[in-house]
């Protein structure tokens, strides 16, 4: 009973406390009425504004997709209708079109090398925008890297052939192009444009380059000594076994450049740009910008490199034949053609710097990238055919070892002051004149009939 009234006191004390309510109560269905138009309310209220987000997530979608189309064009735009040059880049395709419907072997050399000269160019312009974003050294060794995949790419799609003496002779005129052809006509542009005075350049640069292309000379003349002497001690193996391991030892040597120039001496290795022109004037203040991105850069890296390397198996296979159609030495074909071609882009570059009056770097385009030709690219293909089985070794043969070797010594004469002008460019061009034709009027006996090996 105590329980029921303690129940009801309860009941009657809520109902009291709660009594002021009741009047303001509304019924049931009213208060689901009014519930349902508040929902409507906050549903109209919140409409316009999940509209305007779409509108604006639609138009940022629509602006992006413009942007990124426009970015498109514009480095499509930038990079292949900026250069005259680039309106031989339909012979690549025409040649491709010519080995497909007739077997001229002649045209289909002649159009690949039209077609591989503007994209060797571009491939340097490429790297020349990477370079921005990486700073002067690691630009530099960028530069001279892409510089020289055009011959790379070359030689490796020899060396799969087993064309292992187009591979040689190649990479042999690459280095004499670039000491000869491209540094001659740097220091005789840029001493005409400042005609008058005597251009410097950094004499450290110039002993170090010089003192690995020695180097250089020295592992291809061991071999080539051993074989015209016939004082191996295994006839037919020491030369491939000494030049394997000769190929080692310079790649080693070449790392620990790299690791001297990017780390030890970076200062005595900055570009005249960077630190002010040795002739005590002040930079013209040209800081140059970038044209295109970073990765716009690494795509256009990869694009040309893959159109490179599919025009090069078309040159290489057809060699042969542009030699018998034209009656041209094999040899000339790849000790000057080839190279001319593949060298575009740091004859372009190194004439341009030296113009500007900063030949450090005119220097380091022209004798670093035969430097590293002849520290890197000859002993990689060594390396490279020796894994593929190809028995490529370092002896170059007599005339073209003692050419290499002449070469070097004429250029670092002509380096040892650390000064130029357009008379010493003139004679090294006059030099590079005297080499063609040698090569004009030699017969490699070793390319002759060359059998191809089945690519494998």
């Amino acid at each position: 009973m105590d329980k029921m009234n303690y129940k009801g006191q309860i009941g009657v004390t809520s109902h009291i406390e709660m009594g002021p309510l009741d009047g303001a109560m509304l019924p049931m269905h009213d208060l689901v009425d009014e519930c349902l138009y508040s929902s409507e309310m906050d549903a109209q209220k919140t409409q316009p504004i999940l509209s305007n987000q779409r509108v604006l997530f639609s138009g940022l979608r629509v602006g992006g997709y413009k942007m990124t189309r426009n970015g498109v064009y514009k480095s499509i735009k930038t990079v292949v209708f900026s250069n005259k040059l680039n309106l031989l880049m339909p012979f690549g395709p025409l040649a491709i079109m010519v080995h497909k419907m007739s077997a001229s072997n002649s045209w289909v050399f002649f159009l690949s090398l039209l077609g591989i000269t503007p994209l060797a160019e571009r491939l340097g312009y490429a790297t020349e925008q990477l370079a921005f974003y990486t700073g002067p050294t690691v630009g530099g060794l960028l530069n001279a890297t892409f510089g020289n995949a055009t011959e790379l790419i070359i030689s490796i799609y020899a060396l799969k052939s087993g064309m292992t003496r187009v591979v040689q002779l190649s990479l042999l005129g690459s280095i004499l192009s670039n000491m000869l052809l491209v540094l001659g006509c740097a220091f005789f542009c840029g001493g005409l444009v400042h005609y008058g005075k005597e251009q410097v350049f950094s004499k450290a640069t110039a002993v170090v380059n010089s003192g690995l292309l020695l180097m250089a000379v020295m592992g291809l003349l061991f071999p080539a000594v051993l074989h015209y002497t016939h004082t191996e001690r295994k006839v037919g193996k020491s030369e491939l076994s000494l030049s394997r391991f000769s190929s080692c030892v310079m790649l080693l040597a070449y790392a620990a450049y790299l690791v001297f120039q990017l780390k030890s001496q970076n200062d005595n290795y900055v570009p005249v740009g960077e630190e002010g022109s040795h002739n005590g004037e002040n930079d013209d203040d040209e800081d140059e910008a970038p044209e295109i991105s970073k990765w716009e850069s690494i795509i256009w890296l990869a694009i040309m490199t893959a159109w490179i390397s599919i025009l090069s198996d078309y040159l290489v296979d057809t060699i042969e034949g542009a030699s018998e159609a034209w009656d041209v030495p094999i040899a000339f074909i790849s000790v000057i053609l080839l190279p001319i071609i593949g060298n575009a882009a740091e004859h372009a570059s190194a004439i341009m710097f030296a113009m500007k009056d900063k030949l450090d770097i005119s220097l380091g385009v022209a004798i670093g990238s035969s430097t590293q030709i002849s520290m890197f690219g000859i002993p990689f293909c060594v390396v490279i055919g020796w894994a593929m089985g190809r028995e490529m070794d370092l002896n170059f043969q007599l005339f073209e070892t003692a050419t290499l070797f002449i070469t070097v010594i004429v250029v670092a004469f002509f380096l040892q002051e650390g000064t130029s002008n357009y008379f010493k460019g003139l004679m090294l061009i006059l030099c590079y004149l005297i080499v063609s034709a040698s090569f004009f009027v030699h017969e490699d006996p070793s390319a002759v009939g060359q059998s191809k090996i089945p690519k494998t």
